[in-house]
């Protein structure tokens, strides 16, 4: 799974920015954590040092301690293995993979589609729908999502003017 991609250089020691790509940056940017990369030549990675400045995360990592050997860094994505549980009863997170296939249905039970993918956008996620005449982008609110259900592996659609 990809956490994070490395920006640009900080400073002259080797540290970089971390354009985060996960829920929980104080977990995943650890120091001492070994991150794997894409492209996989430039790892794995062993996190240095790790701190916030301005709400960015800043990492440095061992071998790398100046900014030349930093800057060879950029552009490169950090994985990180993440054990996906199934949710919990009633609960409201999950992660987007356990979305990503699952049916899209109506109300009254009609099928709309297939979710393919999901959106991130600033003001909130959109669910991209095949449907058999094309997709459709859905707002992925509770508004317009009602309910989720992993056990039948569908999620149910109000419909609503303008989206259907």
């Amino acid at each position: 799974m990809v956490i994070g991609r490395i920006g640009r250089t900080h400073g002259l020691r080797g540290e970089v920015t971390i354009e985060s790509l996960t829920d929980k940056p104080e977990l995943r940017f650890q120091i001492g954590k070994q991150l794997q990369t894409d492209p996989s030549d430039r790892g794995p990675l062993l996190i240095e040092t790790s701190r916030e400045n301005n709400g960015i995360v800043l990492l440095s990592f061992a071998g790398k301690q100046d900014r030349s050997a930093a800057e060879s860094l950029r552009g490169t994505k950090l994985l990180a293995e993440i054990e996906i549980t199934k949710p919990d009863r009633g609960s409201n997170e999950f992660h987007i993979s356990q979305i990503v296939g699952i049916k899209a249905t109506k109300l009254n039970g009609e099928l709309i589609g297939v979710v393919v993918d999901v959106l991130d956008h600033p003001a909130h996620d959109t669910l991209v729908v095949k449907t058999s005449s094309g997709e459709i982008l859905i707002p992925f609110v509770t508004k317009h999502v009602p309910t989720i259900n992993f056990d039948t592996s569908e999620l149910i659609i109000d419909n609503f003017e303008g989206i259907l």
